[in-house]
């Protein structure tokens, strides 16, 4: 088992910037790959960026350019730097771990975390 905690959600002005952490612990080494999805009320849930275990990041169109997920491997930790934030990225952000294709392919990750809310006022 995985376990995921995150921390760093909030309430921001548009424009402004936050930062998202995951931590995992447990059976790390079973998974391959880490990522954030979110979930706007009354919307579906969508992979926002994912990151392997070698450092190959992608990410949904709406956030290119100002959205970077990393991970620093030594603290099993990965990162959202979310900047230039809008309205429309006000969501529950859901870190998740597993195997690259449970996370992009089939997007039913093995791990989730409990979510953490962001809300970007206009």
């Amino acid at each position: 088992q995985v376990q995921l905690v995150e921390s760093g959600g909030g309430l921001v002005q548009a424009g402004g910037s936050l930062r998202l952490s995951c931590a995992a612990s447990g059976s790390i080494f079973s998974i391959n790959a880490m990522g954030w999805y979110r979930q706007a009320p009354g919307k579906q849930r969508e992979l926002v960026a994912s990151i392997t275990n070698g450092g190959m990041t992608n990410y949904v169109d709406s956030v290119k350019g100002r959205f970077i997920i990393s991970r620093d491997n030594a603290k099993s930790t990965v990162y959202l730097e979310m900047n230039s934030l809008k309205p429309e990225d006000t969501a529950v952000y859901y870190c998740a771990a597993g195997s690259w294709k449970s996370i992009v392919v089939v997007r039913t990750p093995n791990y989730w975390g409990q979510g953490t809310q962001v809300t970007v006022s206009s």
